[in-house]
């Protein structure tokens, strides 16, 4: 998995990872199972600090792509076994998507107002 960033984006690190991540897992770069890098290994391969990796993967966790197993590392976790509302959740997550970038938001807002919607 190649990370590349941005450092003169106004999109935070963490979220850069966090997108890539997530990006690899949906192509299929990164497989259900998959180990991603160690926070430290990640965190010195991008010469960025090990908190901003672990937020990185906190938030991946929290999303349900990653679960963090101790010593075992960090690994992709497989799809949701409940298609249905996977589908239709996903659906409405591609329609926000689509609809904020026609009106040339970036992510940051896009998730604020996702933010205040909740």
């Amino acid at each position: 998995m190649l990370i590349r960033l941005d450092l003169s984006s106004p999109v935070p690190v963490y979220e850069q990872i966090v997108t890539t991540v997530v990006s690899a897992i949906s192509d299929g770069t990164i497989v259900a199972g998959g180990r991603l890098p160690t926070v430290r290994q990640l965190a010195g391969d991008l010469g960025v600090a090990t908190n901003t990796v672990a937020k990185a993967y906190r938030q991946l966790e929290a999303e349900g792509h990653v679960a963090t197993l101790g010593r075992n590392g960090t690994v992709v976790q497989p799809p949701a076994a409940d298609g249905r509302s996977e589908d239709e959740l996903q659906a409405a997550a591609m329609l926000l998507a689509r609809t904020a970038q026609r009106r040339g938001l970036d992510l940051n807002t896009t998730i604020g107002q996702l933010r205040q919607a909740w």
